[in-house]
């Protein structure tokens, strides 16, 4: 039998053992329940708290020296302002120096004689810290709102595209099916990253702004590679059934992806505990959410977009019967 006659016969390599992944869809409904019963315990146990660009209010920073208690800093202000106090501490990328910075909820801003309060009663209460005014802002909340708004327009703008660029190059295996269920995969990954932080106590701030759209640009990247698979193998093995398209394509996608969510996410594991001991934990609002993430969108490329565009397919099927 000649060369050209054997590749005939067999125009495709399988894995030698290919997993089920169509087989799933009782998995897939399970962890989208459990995230969301996470969500909600965490949302009624933690509750939700935005951040000052977000809901308004201002944001001062001052200079010090020493060592200074953040609690002390946050109980000394909260009985000048009336309401919850969040105390971080830094260093100025100028100078290297240390920086606290103080950020609560003001409806009215910060008036200077508010301002002259502040200082005067910080000054005295920390007389050994030599406290200098750096920065003084206030976001008002109708600015908030905007940013808010913003951000929601520019994801949802973000999605509308990736389903438009999913349905032309995949359009010979359903690209309009296709790019739905990949949108639908990336919320869940979404909703992990939200009820992660939710659940650790994170405010909801610009950060999560910046997780969402990682995850967006990496989930999407995951999932393409899963369908380019699939239109590979269509013209590879043109009589198998798309459950068998997409369980070989996903099995052999499957070494590949783990190896570049191990190293992601090992990079995040890295980023996180740096973070821990050098004590910068306002950056653990990105790294955490982010890492979680990262774990959702390995999951929901390899199950959630796949097979849900199978079950959508196969109802597409029995209703046109």
């Amino acid at each position: 039998m000649s060369k050209k006659n054997t590749q005939k016969e067999t125009p495709v390599t399988l894995p030698q053992k290919v997993y089920n992944f169509c087989a799933k869809k009782k998995l897939i409904l399970g962890v989208v329940i459990a995230v969301c019963v996470i969500l909600l315990a965490g949302i009624i146990i933690r509750g939700v708290h935005l951040a000052i660009e977000f809901k308004g209010g201002t944001l001062i920073t001052y200079t010090y020296q020493g060592e200074i208690n953040e609690n002390e800093v946050g109980s000394a202000i909260k009985e000048i302002v009336g309401s919850n106090v969040v105390v971080r501490k830094g260093e100025s990328l100028d100078s290297g120096g240390k920086q606290i910075t103080i950020s609560f909820v003001s409806n009215e801003g910060l008036t200077a004689d508010r301002q002259t309060e502040l200082d005067t009663a910080l000054k005295e209460k920390f007389a050994d810290n030599s406290l200098e005014l750096y920065d003084s802002n206030d976001v008002s909340p109708s600015s908030g709102r905007e940013f808010l708004l913003k951000c929601f327009i520019a994801v949802l703008f973000a999605a509308f595209i990736v389903i438009i660029y999913i349905a032309i190059r995949f359009r010979n295996i359903g690209g309009w099916s296709a790019g739905v269920c990949s949108i639908f995969a990336l919320c869940m990954d979404i909703l992990v990253a939200f009820t992660t932080t939710i659940v650790c106590g994170f405010d909801i701030d610009s950060n999560i702004v910046a997780v969402i759209l990682t995850i967006l640009g990496y989930s999407i990247n995951n999932t393409i590679v899963i369908y380019d698979r699939i239109r590979e193998n269509r013209k590879l093995m043109p009589k198998a059934t798309l459950n068998e398209l997409i369980n070989v394509s996903c099995t052999q996608s499957l070494t590949r992806s783990i190896r570049t969510s191990v190293t992601t996410i090992g990079t995040m594991l890295i980023v996180t505990i740096v973070v821990l001991v050098k004590g910068y934990t306002s950056l653990l609002s990105f790294s955490v959410p982010l890492m979680f993430g990262l774990i959702s969108g390995t999951f929901s490329s390899l199950f959630v977009a796949p097979v849900t565009w199978s079950w959508w397919k196969g109802k597409q099927a029995k209703k046109n019967k």
